[in-house]
């Protein structure tokens, strides 16, 4: 990592710091080489405060989104993480700072990014994170259940396996809807329903599949 990256790097995250409340988080956006992640045609906007595309029709997440999203999460270390829509593994790293790597589990879409993304995950000292290749809707029952799930793609509502797959109290965090969407935070209550939460317009790619 160069000095120009780290000190790209530290105005980047003094530009988020707003939006956010737990010190966590902003250490955690500090320690991940965003750079790492994005193609390399677009790495002299690496630590712009916007999304940029990672090929596939896919996007990598504005910065002070990832850490929106983190904060409102609350995630306490050791706590079991579903991701849906890895991308390019940038926001599963994050998420890995905060719960550890061996916690994170990440279901991409598409073969090629999900592959990519192991990749680079692991070149940057993120090989614990767990990534397969699936139909997000369907989420990862066999490391269930979880304490929380966030999508980082859009999808018209929270689908019910993932649901299932978060135990009772824990959180998820999508953004809800198709042409316009909704940031929702919903706590699982005891019987399975949710109690949901609105944070304000945002605008992701929208979840693929069936």
């Amino acid at each position: 990592m160069s000095d120009s990256d780290e000190a790209a790097r530290e105005r980047m995250v003094r530009t988020v710091a707003s939006r956010v409340d737990d010190e966590r988080v902003l250490e955690a956006l500090e320690s991940v080489p965003r750079h790492a992640f994005v193609p390399p045609n677009r790495r002299d906007s690496a630590y712009e405060d916007r999304p940029l595309p990672i090929g596939d029709g896919q996007t990598i997440s504005a910065p002070h989104m990832v850490a929106i999203m983190a904060d409102t999460l609350d995630l306490e270390p050791g706590s079991e993480v579903l991701e849906i829509g890895t991308g390019c593994g940038y926001h599963a790293a994050v998420t890995a700072e905060l719960v550890g790597p061996e916690h994170v589990y990440s279901v991409e879409y598409g073969d090629e990014l999900a592959e990519q993304a192991r990749e680079q995950l692991a070149q940057v000292g993120y090989e614990d994170v767990s990534v397969r290749a699936g139909d997000g809707r369907e989420g990862w029952p066999d490391h269930a259940p979880f304490d929380a799930a966030y999508f980082t793609c859009a999808t018209p509502a929270f689908p019910d396996p993932v649901v299932e797959q978060v135990r009772p109290g824990g959180q998820l965090l999508a953004p809800i809807g198709t042409r316009f969407q909704t940031l929702v935070e919903a706590t699982k209550r005891e019987e399975g329903g949710l109690e949901r939460t609105e944070h304000g317009g945002v605008r992701f790619v929208e979840m693929r599949g069936e």
